[in-house]
């Protein structure tokens, strides 16, 4: 079994709650809307971490990000970008298993010709009506599984 913890739209805000949950995982992908290098800093202290830059990261602060990455995890390839409206491939046609976006501060996931969508939500400042929530994703014999956690009032949702 293999854990990845799913973050985005942080904006600046890592929250000990966040945190706490973060430490029982493997990786952790950032999908964007960081905030200062030292969210990503204590990401590193937890677990590796890939992340993307988003719309609102300074490319100046963060030369090494892109504005996409890959990340395979025994045969899962998982593509990770910061807003799902500048996917410019074909998930399924490329091999990919899983996308992960954010931008949206929506927990959202769903599937779509066989590749799982993620959007975590943002765990960052509280944006509209919307929770403060990060994923977990779950890779166990082939099978893939993603809990919601919503950190306002810890509620979780598969």
């Amino acid at each position: 079994m293999f854990q990845i913890g799913v973050i985005s739209d942080t904006h600046g805000l890592l929250r000990p709650e966040v945190l706490t949950e973060l430490e029982k995982v493997d990786h952790i992908i950032h999908a964007g809307d960081i905030g200062g290098r030292e969210i990503l800093q204590r990401l590193h202290e937890i677990a590796p971490v890939l992340a993307v830059r988003g719309n609102t990261d300074n490319p100046c602060l963060y030369p090494e990000l892109e504005s996409f990455d890959i990340l395979e995890i025994y045969d899962f390839k998982i593509y990770v970008l910061h807003n799902l409206d500048f996917l410019d491939l074909d998930p399924y046609c490329s091999g990919f298993r899983i996308v992960v976006y954010g931008h949206s501060h929506n927990p959202h996931s769903f599937y779509k010709k066989g590749v799982l969508y993620l959007n975590p939500g943002s765990a960052g400042p509280r944006r509209f009506n919307l929770p403060v929530c990060f994923a977990v994703l779950k890779i166990d014999n082939g099978k893939i599984s993603v809990r919601h956690i919503e950190i306002s009032n810890q509620k979780t949702r598969s």
